[in-house]
């Protein structure tokens, strides 16, 4: 027979909340017996602008490229870079 869980404590701040987290284990405290999957589908990724120089030469290519393939060159840069990321 499972125990029930303990109840949760409340808290002021969401950093008191986290600080608690970081030093206890959920086990306890939830019956992960119970927990479903859940979807988030309309979540975008948080992007941060930066700037990025590029040689002229070089950046006249990827918007040749990108043209090529019907993309923006913004785009087509950051699906470079993530598949670089991704084989490292």
């Amino acid at each position: 027979m499972k125990k029930a869980p303990k109840p949760l404590p409340s808290f002021a701040t969401e950093a008191e909340e986290r600080a608690f987290w970081e030093s206890h284990d959920t086990a306890g405290y939830v019956d992960w017996s119970k927990a479903v999957v859940a979807r988030f589908p309309n979540l975008k990724p948080i992007t941060k602008r930066i700037s990025l120089h590029l040689p002229v030469g070089l950046l006249e290519q990827i918007k040749i490229a990108a043209n090529q393939r019907d993309v923006p060159y913004q785009s087509l840069i950051k699906m470079w870079l993530a598949e670089k990321v991704e084989k490292a």
